[in-house]
């Protein structure tokens, strides 16, 4: 057998991968072709790839794109989809131009941490995104969903269809969205773990983002279209028309939700709007699921198929991904059955300002401003921090702190008292309606997969008190000199005591015993 960038045993890769839809650019559809799925495993077999990238045992860039997904490109150069990349590379720099790039392909992109605190809803340009495949392009007037499997009446309805209010009565729902590697850098700084072939994406504070959806019900579409579920459907299946890989193998996005999740109070929407405006391509245009209160990975982008299922669906990031583990559990021994399965999002909140490292120069308090979220139809309630580590918690009154949602964040702020000065160590942690808290360390979080890290979060801030005399006085003397205090590694360019109010001080209180 022989292979070269364009064909296959003499057929063109074009042909063997074709894009069958008109209309549907950048979407090969691999779930309904297993003959197909086998050439490119074939394919794929032939060739040699980039390993992934080490960052979690050596320092990150400090450039932006942070990782470059040099391996997940060469799979779809492989089978001739290098046009997907680039595509998708452009709408990065056109829908998303001013994220931090956490992986330019698949692309995953984390909201600015001024952004984020930027009001309750998140601008539709700085929230956070979790690709894990590239962006296709779709046409609205071209599109399709259809929805089998185990229900009465299977069907194909149109973005007419669906944004029909006579057919189908549409719903806005305010809802946080929360990839599971949220503070995922938390983890790798103290225990690195999994580094899968799909970059385990070191996030920060900001892979996390809320706006209001408009849409239809998941539920009132299969009710109405469908006659409903058959009894034994006891899962929905949210098949995406992107592209993706795991070992050597190709499919279409597909995760699953269960039936009881559909039917609870209109918790999966198929919407077409975000923030008043159409979906933007790279959050799912013309369709996306949005599954309220559960991991981000169940809310599929360009969602295309529906099937309901009496078990779980057995696409590789529903059934191999996303797992939670014991910290028992690691590369010696780890199977896809040994962890469950991540759906409703633990309590969890973060201090964005200020940031870690921070010298703060203040007059005996210290005011903070972060975001608290729970999953599962909880909220958060109560928000506290600590500024001596978690010994001494203050809460954050009502009144700096933004709306209740059942499905969204809230922000905070607040000024907690602080007299030490040099390091310190300040943490949050939250209450949310059910009274779950979050565990007091990250080690207390840490799994092999390096997901939820729920742990309170912390930050060391060196304090600078200028309610003290003698560091009232040394800042004047900064000024004076026209130094900067920061940074504080910086030498001071002066000498800092005279000899003779050293020696006076000496004499007072001698280093050394007389005797």
């Amino acid at each position: 057998m022989s292979v070269d960038s364009q064909t296959w045993e003499g057929v063109p890769l074009s042909q063997l991968f074709p894009e069958e839809k008109l209309g549907w650019t950048g979407y090969i559809e691999w779930e309904d072709k297993p003959d197909r799925k086998k050439i490119a495993q074939a394919i794929l077999k032939t060739k040699k790839f980039t390993p992934s990238p080490e960052f979690q045992l050596e320092p990150l860039p400090k450039t932006n794109p942070i990782l470059i997904g040099y391996r997940w490109k060469e799979y779809h150069e492989a089978l001739g989809l290098r046009s997907i990349v680039d595509f998708s590379w452009e709408t990065v720099q056109k829908e998303k131009p001013g994220m931090i790039h956490v992986l330019d392909f698949p692309y995953n992109g984390e909201t600015p941490r001024a952004a984020l605190l930027e009001g309750k809803l998140t601008d539709n340009m700085y929230h956070f995104v979790r690709n894990h495949g590239g962006v296709p392009d779709i046409d609205e007037d071209a599109f399709e969903l259809e929805i089998g499997g185990l229900v009465n009446q299977p069907i194909k309805l149109s973005m007419k269809d669906l944004k029909d209010p006579n057919k189908f009565p549409q719903i806005t729902a305010t809802v946080t969205l929360q990839c599971s590697g949220t503070r995922r850098i938390e983890q790798i700084q103290e225990y690195p773990g999994e580094g899968d072939e799909l970059i385990q994406a070191p996030w920060g504070e900001g892979a996390i983002g809320t706006a209001v959806y408009r849409g239809v019900p998941l539920k009132t579409v299969l009710k109405r279209a469908c006659g409903g579920l058959l009894p034994e459907a006891k899962h929905v299946e949210l098949i995406g028309a992107d592209t993706y890989f795991k070992k050597g193998n190709v499919y279409n996005y597909a995760v699953s939700v269960p039936t009881r999740k559909m039917r609870m109070k209109e918790e999966v929407i198929l919407a077409w709007e975000m923030n008043g405006e159409p979906l933007p391509k790279i959050h799912g245009f013309p369709l996306r699921a949005v599954v309220t209160g559960i991991i981000g990975a169940r809310s599929t982008k360009w969602l295309y198929k529906i099937n309901a299922l009496e078990e779980p669906s057995l696409g590789p990031v529903q059934a191999q991904e996303y797992i939670y583990f014991t910290s028992q559990i690691g590369k010696q021994n780890a199977k896809y059955s040994n962890g469950f399965s991540i759906q409703n999002m633990p309590v969890s909140s973060a201090i964005i300002f200020p940031q870690d490292k921070e010298v703060i120069i203040h007059d005996g308090s210290i005011e903070l401003r972060g975001w608290a979220y729970s999953g599962g139809g909880n909220w958060p309630e109560r928000v506290e921090v600590s500024p001596d580590g978690g010994h001494v918690w203050y809460a954050v009154d009502q009144d700096n702190m933004t709306e209740k949602h059942y499905h969204a964040w809230r922000l905070w702020k607040i000024s907690v008292p602080v007299d030490a000065e040099g390091w310190i160590e300040v943490c949050v942690r939250t209450w949310d309606s059910s009274c779950n808290t979050e565990p007091t360390f990250v080690r207390s979080a840490w799994n092999w997969d390096l997901h939820v890290t729920s742990s309170a979060h912390r930050i060391k801030l060196y304090s600078v008190n200028t309610t003290r005399p003698a560091t009232a006085q040394r800042l004047a003397a900064f000024a004076a000199h026209g130094q900067s205090f920061t940074p504080i590694t910086g030498p001071t360019k002066w000498t800092v005591e005279s000899t003779e109010d050293f020696l006076a001080e000496m004499r007072r209180h001698p280093r050394d015993p007389d005797n």
